[in-house]
């Protein structure tokens, strides 16, 4: 499954990248989030409670940030475990880049799924990536930008 997307920031780019390394600034921002704990500079483990359709279930997971290239980007990789509704892993391709005083954020993800979750069809589990996408998203700019 592969999920891309561009958001526009109005705040200089390296506000936009050190708010990507704040804990604080992520735990509120990702949706279901219970736990965020930097285990590194550039490593996190997290509890995210999350309904996909009718499947709900808290993941225990990793999220590590790679080739890091600041303020220009860099790759996300995450996996997490739902016990009994399954699994996901992946990764994405985060980009930075100014335009005037504004930041434009873009992202081209790919993750996969397994367990209970691959059954509930591909449409449904793209609508509902798509949708905690930008939920992250908002919150981040509004996070940002108030």
């Amino acid at each position: 499954m592969d999920i891309t997307g561009e958001h526009r920031i109005a705040v200089p780019r390296e506000a936009v990248w050190a708010a990507l390394f704040d804990v604080e600034t992520l735990k509120a921002c990702i949706p279901g989030c219970k736990e965020l704990n930097q285990t590194s500079p550039t490593s996190f483990d997290a509890k995210v409670q999350l309904k996909v359709g009718p499947v709900s279930a808290t993941f225990a997971g990793t999220v590590e940030l790679q080739d890091i290239d600041a303020p220009n980007g860099c790759r996300i990789v995450g996996s997490g475990n739902g016990g009994i509704a399954g699994f996901a892993k992946g990764g994405a391709l985060v980009t930075l880049a100014e335009d005037g005083a504004e930041t434009v954020l873009s992202y081209d993800a790919k993750a996969e799924i397994g367990g209970k979750l691959a059954t509930l069809g591909s449409r449904l589990i793209q609508a509902t990536s798509r949708k905690l996408a930008d939920q992250f998203f908002s919150v981040f700019t509004g996070r940002l930008t108030s």
